[in-house]
């Protein structure tokens, strides 16, 4: 057992010492060893695992000192029994049938978000070999040296001073600045420094502005297809969540619109269409929003993403009536896992987004927002995006190549851009059951069913993504994606 187990436990320590300590703490609170069970020897298990009786000892000495294991003269070391009625205790308990009088949460719980629809994504794509998944992070791409200089300027002593207290419910001053002066402004967007708030990520954002703005009554437009989580968002607030049409060019206005007092809407990147919004359609947007009174939420995702080199105007910047709140995101193209996004919008609304902020989690780590200022501020920020662009474009390149080759039968939408392309099939396709086929040969997709919110969504659309994975395995996979849609049905 124990060979196995420290060859395959995939633990957090660096040194052999601490990956032993983790892997006798995982076979006890797995259950592998049994409180009041005996372990091997330091010798047998130095000789069993190659490592030196040094090593073995001080691992076992330091879960001895944790109260794990015990000593006992002259015959080793034990699981200790105490185990039984803590750790293992808990996990029976919690196996167990329920009992008379236990609570019953599904009587208590005023809202169920774990049924709504959401996007799907496996936590093992990164084993695939032809993940076609969309918005994930890509290594090859990432520039950690300069994210590293910039961490390190975060580690010094006036720097720590600056980040590490409780901010309370502020920004960290630096990357408000950043984005005050660098960010906006390339999309055209003049704001003040209080017309800004730091978030984590897009989705909160979107969280905190349906809390604020939107109540039962309340009807808000969102695109259709459109963003799950945008939408479910929103579900949460109000039953009245409204489909908006959704054509070659984007959100389509119409007298729908005049219905909504929000509306949502991605015209950079249309998720999940990725096409772009043309400057007509902007300003007709924003005459309807003066004329009919309501207000947009630009989520301006991956606007930096463009091949064109000619980015259109964000709909902030064409604002002139303050009906558009902007929601930006350095997540989109950093890292996903960095969870920094921010919102631009009037001051008093700003205000208590703020106090909101503070209810729920106080500050975004003003750890992340510094270093991301940094990076910003050198200049490694445009630097990345434009060997994004480069790499995106070779990309979608070669897939576009591979699916007119191999799958002419999937129709992709015409994009300036983004990180994925949104495809339809023939009929009598089903993409859901598609993309469980093609999950068992190493490919990930993404059924477009999700993005719809009508109960009889089609199921005839696929999301491909090309952030993450390599040009070099585009065509291969493209060719497994042909053979499933090519195979007869049973």
């Amino acid at each position: 057992m124990w060979p196995r187990l420290f060859g395959r436990f995939d633990g957090h320590s660096r040194t052999l010492q601490g990956q032993l300590r983790d892997v006798l703490v995982h076979a006890v609170m797995e259950g592998f060893l049994s409180p009041g069970e005996v372990l091997p020897s330091s010798r047998v298990l130095a000789r069993m695992l190659k490592l030196s009786r040094t090593t073995v000892t001080l691992a076992l000495q330091a879960l001895a000192d944790k109260g794990l294991i015990v000593s006992k003269a002259r015959s080793g070391y034990f699981v200790s029994e105490q185990l039984q009625a803590t750790y293992l205790g808990a996990r029976q308990r919690a196996d167990a049938a329920p009992v008379a009088g236990a609570v019953s949460w599904a009587e208590r719980l005023k809202l169920h978000p774990s049924a709504q629809r959401n996007i799907q994504k496996s936590a093992v794509w990164q084993q695939q070999p032809y993940p076609f998944i969309y918005g994930q992070f890509d290594s090859t791409l990432f520039p950690t040296a300069d994210w590293r200089e910039c961490v390190l300027e975060s580690l010094q002593s006036r720097a720590l001073r600056r980040w590490a207290p409780d901010h309370i419910d502020r920004d960290d001053e630096t990357l408000v600045e950043q984005i005050h002066r660098r960010l906006l402004p390339a999309r055209g967007i003049w704001a003040e420094a209080d017309q800004i708030l730091v978030t984590a990520g897009a989705q909160q954002a979107i969280f905190l502005l349906a809390t604020l703005l939107v109540g039962p009554s309340t009807v808000v437009g969102v695109e259709d297809p459109g963003y799950p989580d945008a939408r479910n968002n929103l579900l949460l607030r109000t039953r009245h969540v409204r489909a908006l049409r959704v054509d070659e060019q984007g959100l389509v206005p119409s007298a729908a619109l005049a219905e909504c007092r929000y509306v949502y809407v991605t015209p950079s990147h249309q998720c999940p269409t990725t096409v772009t919004m043309p400057l007509q359609r902007r300003l007709d947007l924003l005459a309807q929003a003066e004329r009919d009174d309501f207000v947009v939420i630009e989520d301006d995702h991956e606007s930096e993403l463009n091949f064109s080199g000619k980015p259109s105007p964000s709909l902030k910047s064409l604002d002139t009536q303050a009906r558009v709140i902007y929601l930006g995101s350095l997540s989109k193209t950093l890292a996903h896992g960095l969870r920094l996004g921010y919102v631009v919008a009037p001051a008093e609304l700003v205000r208590e987004l703020r106090a909101l902020r503070r209810l729920v989690m106080r500050h975004v780590p003003t750890n992340n927002q510094q270093v991301a200022a940094s990076f910003i501020a050198h200049g490694h920020q445009e630097a990345f995006v434009r060997r994004l662009n480069i790499a995106y474009r070779e990309r979608a390149q070669a897939l576009l190549a591979a699916l007119a080759l191999h799958a002419p039968a999937l129709q992709p939408v015409s994009a300036q851009g983004g990180s994925a392309l949104w495809l339809r099939a023939h009929k009598g396709v089903d993409t859901r059951e598609l993309a469980q086929r093609l999950y068992a040969q190493g490919v990930i997709v993404e059924s477009g069913d999700v993005f719809f919110a009508s109960a009889r969504r089609p199921r005839r659309h696929l999301r491909i993504g090309y952030s993450s994975i390599p040009v070099e395995r585009i065509e291969a996979g493209v060719r497994v994606i042909a053979r499933e849609l090519n195979r007869p049905g049973p």
